[in-house]
């Protein structure tokens, strides 16, 4: 009907330009049907041969399109992968003029290949920039669309053109709104964008209209995803006041909502692990134990859970927060984290053995940077420890490890630098370098904008101009000005304030002031006792024996020492087992009992030994140059030494 109706309307406009229009007789009606007839016959004919033509040339586009596409695919998994022959098969797409659509695709194929396996990052951006720009003028054609864009502006921060990157991810922002994936996944990659740049207001600011966004279209999911990823940040702002709510909210999302077990599960972990570092960073090692052992519970439980491959039906859901694999080593993390800062150095250890070994399993497998974030956090963890039991040169190995680690990823090295500057001071106070410990305090501190890690250098800083006596006077009360626990104490760390009663305590007993030693030492026990801080509580109690033995009053010393070196027995701290049984052996003297005396004059010649032989190895070994190390990053190679060359004094 349609080609009749066609037909006859082209013919009556032809016949009215020629003359006015006269009535037909039957016998030239009767022709003029024929010839219309025959015209739709071969009209009809033409139009099926240019369709079977068409078909013939989209069924052979289609061929050679997937033979192209199924050869890239085969060279790209190939063992090894041929990138090369790949690309090449991807690039014969286009001498065949292909239609738009794969055309864009093909470039983004293009690029990523070239992204993820070369380091041709000039042709990778060319080819991700085509199908930005392509894609963009074909309608319903999202996922290449914002693909392009996502890893288009990840090439421009790998580039540092962070300039161009934001710019291009607020545009897909803009234009994706009506493809919830998408939309929250480039709102995720901004906001960690902006967290890389430590614009933490940006962040919070994008990933707070993430959880709106994710309220509206239904993904209450997603909604805790963003919620607890905001939590985070304001964590890292210290923000108490606006994370203690928000954590509220996201505790009752996460179990409310109903969902799939291992979504639900994982994100009950982020939660319970903002809970745990926030109660770590605020000192409290005994208030955390109920959410350490929740997390725990909870990690357990995720191990058991079988994955679900039944995609959710909200597309705004297919976002999931860590790999089960990697939240197990996490949870082995903030144990560590716990354990050191309760004193619990073998349990510490223990955790930390588990969490490299699982580590390097997955590090087999998964380039992923959190895995050597993680590293680097266990190792520094662990690297404490060691130098508390009194294990320096192993210590001093690892401590190049995490070097090593930096100098693979300059992003982990600026994040981790102030931190490898002050376990290098740590180190150097435990083979008596106080030259080198300051230069790598000092060198710390104009590193680090952390609180928290700022309020652990002055200490550590003030411990050590402490004990050079008086040559750093002015700066030292100056230092100790700034971390007055008594008011205005720069961090809300109960840990911390803890310690810097414990230098203030230590100062004063220095300068031969001891009621004043005693009340500041009298504090600390009471916080450290309050929270389980059992290496402050160790320390004060020896520090109190001394002034007591020095006071005379030896019943009160051994009452302080005895359960002081039963403490450090258990951490152990090897230091603080060295000092105890110093003063024991001096107490069971003065008081007349030979064979006590004997005793501890043992105990203290076998923890001499200890230290004085891994002192030896330590300085031996070439990392030990590493402590003149105070500008720039990692030294690359180390020269080994002749011999130790520092005193010993301090640990005889």
């Amino acid at each position: 009907m349609f080609q009749d109706a066609l037909g006859g309307r082209s013919r009556e406009s032809r016949e009215g330009r020629r003359a006015p229009p006269r009535a037909p007789s039957s016998a030239s009606l009767w022709r003029r049907l024929v010839v219309v007839e025959a015209k739709m016959a071969a009209q009809a004919a033409a139009a099926a041969q240019a369709a079977a033509a068409q078909a013939a040339q989209a069924e052979a586009a289609d061929s050679w399109y997937l033979a192209l596409l199924g050869f890239a695919e085969h060279f790209r998994t190939s063992s090894p992968p041929k990138i090369r022959l790949c690309v090449h098969c991807l690039q014969a797409v286009f001498p065949f003029k292909p239609p738009q659509r794969i055309e864009a695709r093909t470039h983004l194929q293009l690029g990523s290949v070239l992204y993820h396996h070369t380091k041709n990052s000039e042709q990778a951006r060319s080819h991700l920039e085509k199908a930005w720009l392509i894609s963009q003028q074909i309608p319903q054609f999202e996922d290449v669309k914002f693909e392009a864009a996502s890893l288009l502006s990840e090439l421009y921060c790998q580039e540092n053109s962070v300039d161009a990157a934001k710019p291009l991810l607020r545009k897909a922002i803009q234009i994706s709104q009506q493809t919830p994936y998408w939309h929250c996944r480039l709102l995720f990659q901004l906001a960690q964008l902006h967290t890389l740049e430590k614009d933490l207001v940006s962040a919070c600011d994008l990933l707070g209209v993430g959880a709106e966004y994710a309220r509206v279209v239904g993904s209450e999911y997603t909604r805790a995803l963003f919620l607890l990823s905001k939590g985070m940040l304001l964590l890292m702002e210290r923000k108490l006041q606006e994370v203690h709510p928000l954590l509220t909210l996201c505790g009752q999302i996460v179990e409310n909502w109903q969902g799939n077990p291992i979504q639900k599960e994982s994100l009950r972990v982020f939660f319970l692990v903002l809970q745990v570092t926030h109660y770590l960073d605020a000192g409290q090692v005994k208030s955390v134990k109920p959410c350490l052992k929740q997390l725990q519970q909870c990690i357990q439980t995720i191990s058991t859970l079988h994955d679900d491959e039944i995609l959710p039906s909200n597309p705004a859901d297919l976002f999931h927060w860590l790999p089960k694999e990697h939240m197990c080593v996490l949870v082995y993390l903030v144990t560590v984290m716990h354990s050191m800062q309760a004193g619990y150095l073998e349990k510490a250890q223990k955790y930390t053995d588990k969490a490299l070994m699982q580590l390097e399993k997955l590090k087999m497998l998964d380039c992923s940077p959190i895995l050597s974030s993680f590293q680097v956090i266990l190792l520094e963890h662990i690297i404490m420890c060691r130098l508390v039991t009194g294990h320096k040169a192993t210590a001093l190995q690892e401590i190049s490890q995490v070097c090593q680690l930096c100098q693979q990823s300059p992003r982990l090295f600026s994040n981790h630098a102030a931190q490898l500057h002050t376990l290098l001071g740590l180190y150097c106070v435990s083979v008596n370098c106080m030259d080198n410990a300051e230069a790598q305090f000092t060198t710390a501190l104009r590193l680090t904008n952390h609180q928290e890690l700022w309020a652990f250098i002055v200490t550590n800083l003030a411990s050590v101009y402490i004990r050079e006596g008086n040559r750093h006077q002015e700066v030292l009360y100056s230092l100790l000005e700034r971390i007055n626990p008594d008011h205005s104490f720069p961090v809300s760390s109960h840990c911390l304030r803890a310690a810097a009663f414990y230098v203030r305590g230590l100062f004063s007993f220095f300068q031969g002031r001891y009621n004043e030693a005693k009340r500041f030492l009298r504090e600390t026990l009471k916080m450290s006792n309050a929270e389980d801080l059992n290496r402050l509580t160790a320390c004060s109690l020896v520090l109190l024996g001394h002034i007591f033995y020095v006071l005379g009053n030896h019943r009160e010393s051994n009452n302080m020492v005895v359960p002081a070196m039963q403490l450090a027995s258990k951490i152990p701290d090897m230091s603080v087992q060295l000092w105890s049984s110093a003063l024991l052996r001096d107490l069971n003297k003065a008081c007349g009992n030979a064979m006590d005396a004997h005793e501890a004059a043992q105990m203290h010649q076998n923890f001499s030994q200890q230290l004085l032989q891994d002192h030896i190895e330590a300085c031996s070994l070439p990392e030990h140059n590493l402590i003149t190390w105070t500008d720039g990053p990692p030294p690359v190679q180390f020269q080994a030494q002749n011999g130790p060359n520092t005193s010993l004094a301090s640990l005889l």
